[in-house]
């Protein structure tokens, strides 16, 4: 079934649930779909296209939750957190550090970098090959502490 499919059939079971705090999250998740099909002028999406968006939203909680908990208000930096829950369950596992690792490694000979100057040459190398399994900042910071000595 296709991950645009899933999202509504699940919102619909938590409706029928009364499970506000799923339905809510799972609302957020179409609205997103429904927003990036509006752009590309399409029907429906990938479950590609649909990651991208789950990533993005994914992102925007956890900028939420951080700026919450900076301003003292864990009531709103829960919610968000029960959101990101539901979000992160349709996302796919992102590799591991010690797999991150191993792919900036390669990158860093690949691309013989030899200076942290060199950062942005070995990410672009990891998330063009690796572009969906891996986390940006993991890349980075494994990327400077690599290539730092």
């Amino acid at each position: 079934m296709p991950l645009i499919d899933d999202v509504s059939n699940q919102m619909k079971d938590a409706m029928r649930a009364k499970d506000q705090a799923r339905t809510l999250a799972l609302r957020s998740i179409r609205a997103g779909f429904i927003t990036a099909m509006k752009e590309d002028g399409k029907d429906t999406l990938s479950d590609e296209a649909c990651i991208e968006v789950l990533r993005r939203i994914a992102k925007q909680r956890q900028d939420s939750i951080d700026a919450y908990v900076s301003a003292n208000r864990p009531d709103m930096a829960d919610a968000e957190r029960a959101e990101l829950v539901v979000i992160n369950a349709f996302l796919p596992q992102l590799a591991d550090e010690a797999t991150t690792r191993a792919w900036v490694a390669e990158a860093i000979a690949a691309t013989k970098a030899s200076s942290v100057k060199e950062v942005g040459k070995v990410m672009g190398a990891v998330m063009k090959a690796h572009k969906g399994d891996v986390d940006g900042a993991l890349v980075k910071r494994l990327a400077e502490a690599l290539l730092a000595g």
